[in-house]
């Protein structure tokens, strides 16, 4: 969270004008301000990164199968059924956890209308693969972007990838607006379609051009959003640190693996998972899990179960072949990470395993 005082500050003049929401002054600042940051030529600011999935899906004009992933938060899953679309599950590389680009064109059908892959844990999807596959079949591509705020690839900003990149201000995310979200695109005319949509479809006060929704951002998430921009390189620094010193403390632990880095990438350190391999290690992910929370140390199963076996995606769909993503889903559990995140606690944390062993 920024400091008291400037969030404060940030929000005062709200009570001179009593603008709190439809498009005021601070969402109109932040929107600018992450066009920049981003860098990409628009962006809609959301209530969260689910309506804004939504949104982006409904200005598509999508009908048919999305091709996806299950390793993923339930959102990614929901947005696509709740859009009328069909979710085709595809399975992981398993060295990045990202949509397994060689396994796609074989879900490919005459009913297919787009992908939707996921960056996972600040690693970002092939994407130049991801394109000429797109280009070659006639697909569009929604990129889940929740995990890869100031991600780059070659200097390239990772929202400018795709038809559209949606991502999660959630306040557990690198960069957060207390709850919010935001669509990014390269197209003038989408964008005016999303910006109609997230407001009701509304055109002008007379007339409704679309079945849209009410997802737009008020104006106390975008001032929260306007003063942790102020920070957002500082604490991805502190990340950083925060990552490194987690991989100084179990890298000779053989039986747990950490995240495979996709090369050439300006990364974010959103999270630390690892995978925990019971056969060697003689304890599972779960029991680590549990006596880390015996000493006051929560951790999450990020992501478990897959999207694919909840009862009300699979009773529906297809599951697909997705072994690789059920295999990582079983065995992965992601540890505390926040640039707040003090030496001494990580290496309390990395020793409670140690212990363990």
């Amino acid at each position: 969270m920024p400091p008291y005082e400037e969030y404060c500050e940030e929000i005062k003049d709200i009570w001179d004008t009593r603008w709190l929401t439809n498009m005021g002054e601070k969402h109109e600042l932040l929107q600018k301000e992450l066009k920049e940051y981003l860098k990409v030529p628009y962006v809609s600011l959301c209530t969260n990164g689910h309506s804004a999935l939504q949104v982006a899906l409904q200005a598509l004009g999508l009908q048919g199968e999305i091709i996806t992933t299950p390793f993923t938060f339930v959102s990614t899953t929901e947005a696509i059924v709740r859009s009328g679309c069909k979710p085709v599950f595809c399975d992981i590389d398993p060295l990045t956890y990202t949509i397994d680009t060689n396994k796609i064109e074989n879900l490919i059908t005459d009913k297919t209308c787009a992908i939707m892959p996921v960056h996972v844990y600040g690693n970002v999807c092939d994407v130049d693969k991801i394109q000429h596959i797109a280009d070659k079949y006639n697909l569009k591509v929604i990129y889940d972007a929740a995990h890869a705020f100031g991600v780059e690839v070659g200097g390239k900003g990772i929202a400018s990838f795709g038809d559209v990149s949606v991502f999660s201000f959630h306040a557990t995310k690198v960069f957060h607006t207390i709850e919010g979200g935001a669509i990014c695109c390269a197209s003038k005319k989408l964008f005016d379609k999303i910006n109609i949509i997230r407001d009701f479809g509304i055109t002008d006060s007379e007339h409704v051009d679309y079945i849209g929704t009410n997802a737009k951002m008020n104006e106390f998430s975008a001032a929260m959003g306007i003063c942790n921009l102020r920070y957002i390189d500082k604490e991805i620094l502190r990340r950083k640190h925060v990552y490194e010193k987690y991989v100084e403390c179990l890298s000779s632990i053989d039986g747990i693996t950490m995240l495979n880095e996709v090369q050439g990438l300006k990364r974010n350190y959103a999270y630390f998972p690892i995978i925990v391999n019971a056969s060697i290690l003689g304890v599972s992910r779960d029991d680590i899990q549990r006596v880390l929370a015996d000493n006051g140390i929560y951790t999450r199963k990020y992501f478990y179960p897959l999207t694919n076996d909840f009862s009300c995606i699979s009773s529906i769909f297809d599951k697909g072949q997705t072994d690789v993503a059920r295999g990582v889903a079983s065995n992965v559990l992601t540890l505390p990470m926040f640039a707040d995140l003090r030496d001494r606690d990580i290496l309390n944390i990395c020793n409670k395993i140690k212990e363990m062993l």
